[in-house]
């Protein structure tokens, strides 16, 4: 009896009980961990599961972040219908009601007002694909200049910085695998620990192996923690920092003059300046200890091997390329790249943030990392449109400065993908203020965003459960994200959105794809002899290899993990030495009577980005449900302000309002606060409008503010 009773039970779960599996990767930051989630159905409930896949990147690992991705994915405030603002109010449509009133609206400014009235934004969360196919669908389905894309405030002043050094950028120019194995590590502007987690065991790997760590931040952090020598610097004088070390390398003659001689050029030019610093002044000016800076300089200059990373803490500033430069140029007079276990990576922020920017979405760019303004460029990628050169727009703005033309009324449409600029821009409150003058406005997203909400048009995107496309991850190494979840009720994928849109404005002729493996084969054709070169890579291949690093130029190369180990990109072939000054050509604000504190912003675990999806999670939301002012307690005390309590953070710009944080982990003249949350926690309001000449990276790092209790 107790058998078959057991044996009725044992069937009756498997009657009630399902599970089914979707490969993909993680939506969020360019580890771009590869991931399965499982889903069990047991009577009416759903169980949801993340698990890692071994993959040559991660071998399995997950942050919190990608174990609870899927909750935004499957939150039930996701667009699933075309909604049209009718009488200031989101009203559900046909996708044929939704593309004829785009047309329309579409066809009568350019009508009036020229090709160059509409504008794109667009993302580096996206695929490879889509960001290609935006890119053209701007320059051929539209006709116009205007497009740029959120990674212009997140990479560009890496992008630039190795563009100008090298000849090309890549976000690592050698493998993950050798950070175990190099004997010095510089960790410039950057909190892995918290922004890209499931990379910490290879630094961690390195400093068990016996690996020098320094680390270059004004706060400390949980990647400061590992290291071995914490440079506390003030907040905006990391160009001053880097020229001090590179003085100290020539001073002391621990330079490899022969890497110098054979493979760069402006070193006189770079040993006069440093010649004519004052390592004192420079110390003052940082508040670097001069005995700190020189056993950073001795420590990289001596070691056999070493790497040099940056992210936003040096790059997200009025000078962000020319600091970049000012590091790159440690690693060049010491040969440090090239070789094994030596080399530079700009710890890339976003997803997809390598890929965006490779194939069309910067203001002054083509597929394959090409120039829009080189007429050889320009020739190759007519031909692969079916277009006529002449046709071909040229470059236009920066994505900040799209706002300032919307605002001034130079453009008077917008279609947006995926992005969140009304929170992640400068200046945000002028950002919403040029919204709002918009004639027509397209927004393409999961969510109502704080920016979608200004559109007059919101198509319903997929998301990374249900998109299928490649990514290219930090160290450049391309990976196919299958996703074969169906899309919810009747949103559709960011390419099949654009074809449609095209469609409906007579240009179906050229967006006739019929799966994302199609378009990536016209962006391998594109790419072909480009910088970023993919003609090699396959849908096929990168199943059954897993990943594979570009430059890759033909379906039997093995792809290149390691750059520049015989020459550099340039049409010399030698990397460039910069003179870099202490002092930017924009000036940054810097504390006064009125406003008397440093203001820096970064990220915390939890949260990605202007927060969109992760404050969809329930589990990420708990863990940090609201915004925070990190503070030193003598600081603290000195504006009568305790620890848990409601703060005002004024800049010329605008206000917030969030809570402190006592912390004796940052600088006694700076304060913290996180990039996640919007309105009245929207710490982008406080920003300055002032961008680096070079690459229009605005300084997001570098504030004056003024706090008070509430």
């Amino acid at each position: 009896m107790t058998e078959r009773l057991l044996r009725y039970f044992r069937d009756k779960q498997q009657d009630i009980q399902s599970e089914k599996t979707y490969d993909t990767q993680c939506p969020f930051c360019s580890m771009q961990c590869k991931m399965q989630l499982v889903e069990q159905t047991i009577v009416t409930r759903k169980k949801y599961t993340a698990i890692g896949i071994d993959n040559p990147t991660t071998q399995g690992r997950l942050c919190m972040k990608g174990m609870n991705a899927h909750q935004h994915a499957l939150n039930s405030s996701r667009i699933t219908r075309p909604l049209l603002k009718k009488n200031g109010e989101f009203m559900p449509v046909s996708w044929e009601e939704a593309l004829k009133h785009i047309k329309d609206q579409v066809t009568m400014i350019q009508q009036e007002y020229g090709h160059d009235a509409m504008a794109v934004y667009g993302s580096a969360s996206i695929t490879n694909e889509e960001a290609y196919l935006l890119g053209k669908f701007a320059r051929v389905g539209l006709q116009t200049k205007y497009i740029d894309y959120n990674g212009r405030l997140c990479m560009s002043a890496a992008a630039t910085a190795a563009n100008q050094t090298f000849g090309a950028d890549r976000g690592l120019t050698n493998p993950l695998s050798d950070i175990p194995h190099t004997r010095v590590i510089i960790l410039a502007g950057t909190n892995i620990a918290e922004c890209q987690p499931t990379i910490m065991p290879y630094f961690e790997k390195a400093k068990e192996n016996g690996a020098y760590i320094i680390a270059i931040d004004p706060r400390e952090t949980a990647t400061t923690k590992i290291a071995d020598l914490h440079l506390k610097i003030k907040p905006g004088t990391d160009a001053a920092l880097a020229n001090a070390l590179v003085k100290i390398m020539i001073d002391e003659q621990l330079v490899n003059e022969d890497f110098i001689r054979s493979r760069t050029n402006g070193f006189a030019e770079l040993k006069q300046h440093t010649d004519a610093l004052s390592l004192n002044d420079i110390s003052e000016q940082t508040s670097v200890p001069l005995a700190h800076m020189r056993k950073a300089a001795v420590k990289f200059a001596k070691e056999t091997s070493g790497m040099l990373f940056t992210a936003r803490g040096i790059e997200q500033q009025t000078d962000g390329t020319a600091a970049v430069k000012g590091f790159l140029n440690m690693v060049l007079i010491t040969g440090k790249i090239g070789k094994p276990y030596s080399g530079y990576g700009a710890i890339t922020g976003q997803g997809n943030g390598q890929g965006a920017r490779e194939h069309g979405q910067k203001a002054d760019q083509l597929p394959g990392y090409r120039s829009i303004e080189n007429e050889e460029h320009r020739s190759h990628i007519a031909k692969v449109w079916g277009i006529h050169q002449d046709d071909l727009p040229r470059k236009g703005v920066s994505a900040y400065e799209m706002m300032e033309k919307i605002n001034d009324g130079d453009i008077k449409g917008l279609f947006l993908m995926c992005s969140n600029p009304a929170v992640s821009s400068p200046n945000a409150n002028l950002v919403k203020k040029a919204l709002r003058k918009l004639t027509f406005f397209v927004a393409i997203d999961l969510f109502i965003s704080e920016t979608a909400k200004y559109a007059d048009v919101i198509l319903p995107a997929s998301s990374y459960l249900e998109d299928e496309g490649t990514m290219t991850n930090v160290e450049g190494r391309v990976t196919l994200r299958e996703a074969s979840r169906p899309c919810p009720g009747e949103a559709k994928h960011d390419w099949q959105i654009i074809c449609e849109i095209a469609s409906a404005l007579g240009k179906g002729r050229y967006f006739s794809y019929t799966s994302a493996e199609d378009i990536f084969n016209e962006l391998r054709e594109a790419s072909r002899g480009g910088i970023a070169d993919y003609s090699g890579i396959t849908y096929d291949r990168l199943r059954h290899e897993g990943g594979i690093h570009w430059p890759c130029p033909e379906p039997d190369h093995p792809g290149t993990e390691r750059l520049f180990t015989d020459s550099f990109a340039h049409p010399d072939q030698k990397a460039a030495l910069s003179v870099i000054p202490n002092e930017p050509a924009v000036p940054k604000e810097k504390p006064t009577a009125d406003y008397p504190l440093y203001l820096t912003t970064g990220r915390v675990m939890s949260h990605y980005l202007t927060g969109v999806q992760t404050r969809k999670s329930a589990a990420l939301t708990a863990r940090h449900f609201e915004s925070f002012m990190e503070i030193h307690p003598q600081t603290a005390a000195s504006f009568h302000i305790e620890d848990r309590v409601l703060v005002k953070i004024e800049s010329p710009r605008g206000s917030i309002t969030v809570r402190s944080k006592l912390s004796e982990q940052i600088r006694k003249d700076t304060v913290f606060v996180p990039i996640h949350w919007a309105d009245a926690q929207n710490v982008n309001d406080l920003i300055g409008e002032a961008l680096d000449p070079a690459c229009k990276m605005p300084g997001f790092k570098v504030c004056a503010v003024r706090i008070r209790p509430i």
